[in-house]
């Protein structure tokens, strides 16, 4: 028998707009030992599924219509409040996906990894503060955090993105749970650390015999760690068979949409910069900031001693883990962070050599796409006021041609014209980046810095992006410097890469050629934890 057996669930949100159907007949089962992968985009109803099992979704507005939901024989949808919490934890737990908001910052890791051993509901499975704080420092050691009886007493903010999503496993597995919930555990992650904790759920799964659902839009990933796969469209279940047949034989066309997807092979379009004259150069850039979170201020080197040279019309990409110095280097390269020394000539003129007024005329030809464009856009500016500001204050438009500049940027990256008066919280992930290029390309500029652009994007809406990217680039014959973590969006777009690694620049050339014959083994190891959707039959 089934671990956990779902049958025709329905999970209906009740809305002012009407109903929404979230999930909407869904079935599934889960055997012990056993990985169930549960693939879509967002909105498809994963995580809605999973939540309504161990009873998290608000009701109102979300109503349970139907279904069963057997664990171990007792109905999940039939339990009490009281049944309920008794089995969340100790039974069935969850890995969120952000981490950082699912800590608390008040509380360091080992009180919160205690807090359910020393206030245990069953009084016969209550440990003493002193026997639960040696069970939680074994199990940070099992999940991989070195030092762990050190930082047992740290706080979630000293902990890094990996780390932390060590310590959220060490939580959903202090109770010894025979189910784990897996919400986009990776998805905000370095490519190595996201090898490393899907290891680490592999081998804790085996050791430990827990059953796994494992929520994801990356089918890369899921190719490497599930059983099984779900997947959902719109609440409905579209395809459900074994991790290799799915791969190999898919049966809907969403499936082989999601598939086709995935960035693969190198950039389609020949670019020609490799002949243009170069627009950027990077001279021994270095940048340090001093650090006072200790007892003492140390100094950070960020970006140290970079030197590059960026050609007219390329997509020059930029890698590395997070801490390498990426972003900060981008900035520098803006000059939206001070520099420690060097230099960043733009058309023969050194940036770092002007003022901030004097800056102010190159502004519009030099511009960037942030990470996360629900934070970089301003949630009371309409989409028409956040892409006419740019176009009024660098003088681009006036007041009465603006309305028409406007609507050509939305017709440029792909929105609709009658939803320019929408807000940014009323649009989707791929929209709100949408409107976020269109501010970026709003002044005509000749250089763009995007930093991670597509990182938390589900991976069809992330190949519209780089496809609008690329259409953008050859359109207005653009320059782009394109960070990111993600070396096969990386091959997909760019012409030439460079490695960072710790501040410093370890290897750089064209991108093929890295990635066939990398020289350094920090580039041979980011290649080397790339997930990949290719299963042999």
């Amino acid at each position: 028998m089934a671990l956990l057996d779902v049958k025709d669930l329905k999970v209906f949100f009740h809305t002012r707009n009407g109903v929404v159907k979230a999930v909407d007949e869904v079935s599934f089962s889960v055997d012990k030992g056993e990985t169930l992968a549960i693939v879509g985009e967002s909105g498809s109803g994963k995580s809605v599924t999973c939540y309504s099992l161990l009873d998290l979704l608000p009701k109102p507005p979300a109503v349970i219509e139907g279904g069963i939901a057997n664990f171990d024989g007792e109905d999940l949808l039939a339990c009490s409040s009281d049944r309920m919490r008794h089995l969340r934890g100790n039974h069935i737990a969850m890995i969120f996906q952000d981490p950082m908001t699912s800590l608390n910052p008040f509380l360091t890791i080992g009180e919160q990894l205690i807090e359910p051993l020393i206030y245990h509901p069953d009084t016969t499975l209550r440990l003493s503060r002193k026997a639960a704080r040696t069970e939680a420092i074994n199990l940070l050691n099992e999940v991989g955090i070195i030092n762990a009886d050190t930082r047992f007493d740290s706080y979630p903010h000293e902990f890094s993105g990996g780390m932390r999503q060590r310590a959220m496993i060490a939580m959903a597995l202090i109770n010894k749970p025979r189910l784990l919930i897996c919400d986009e555990p990776t998805t905000a992650l370095d490519v190595t650390i996201q090898a490393q904790i899907l290891k680490l759920i592999k081998q804790l799964q085996k050791t430990r015999d827990v059953a796994v659902i494992f929520i994801s839009h990356d089918l890369g990933v899921v190719a490497g760690i599930a059983d099984k796969v779900l997947v959902m469209c719109e609440g409905k279940t579209q395809e459900q068979n074994t991790t290799k047949e799915v791969f190999n034989n898919c049966t809907s066309a969403y499936t082989k949409k999601l598939l086709s997807a995935i960035p693969k092979g190198a950039k389609v379009k020949a670019s020609e910069a490799q002949a243009g004259s170069t627009l950027i150069e990077v001279n021994h850039v270095k940048t340090y900031f001093r650090d006072f979170s200790g007892s003492s201020d140390v100094l950070v080197k960020a970006v140290d001693d970079v030197s590059l040279d960026i050609k007219k019309g390329e997509i020059f990409g930029l890698v590395g883990e997070s801490g390498s110095g990426k972003s900060t280097l981008g900035r520098s390269i803006l000059q939206l962070t001070p520099m420690t020394s060097g230099s960043v000539v733009y058309s023969g003129t050194d940036l770092c050599t002007l003022e901030s007024s004097q800056l102010l005329p190159w502004r519009p030809k030099l511009q960037m796409i942030f990470q996360d464009p629900y934070a970089s856009l301003n949630p009371r500016m309409t989409v028409y006021e956040t892409l006419a500001e740019p176009l009024l204050y660098h003088a681009v438009a006036n007041k009465k041609t603006v309305a028409q500049q406007v609507q050509k940027l939305m017709d440029a990256v792909g929105l609709d014209r009658s939803s320019v008066l929408k807000y940014p919280h009323e649009f989707s992930g791929g929209q709100r980046q949408r409107i976020a290029i269109g501010r970026a390309i709003a002044t005509n500029p000749e250089f763009i810095v995007a930093d991670e652009p597509v990182s938390a994007l589900d991976v069809t809406i992330q190949a519209q992006i780089l496809e609008l990217i690329l259409a953008l680039v050859e359109q207005r014959n653009l320059t782009m410097l394109f960070i990111s973590h993600d070396l096969s969006v990386v091959r997909s777009i760019c012409d030439r890469v460079a490695v960072m690694h710790h501040g410093k620049l370890v290897e750089q050339g064209n991108t093929e050629t890295i990635w066939a014959k990398p020289k350094m083994p920090y580039t041979q190891e980011l290649l080397q934890a790339i997930p990949t959707a290719d299963l042999k039959r």
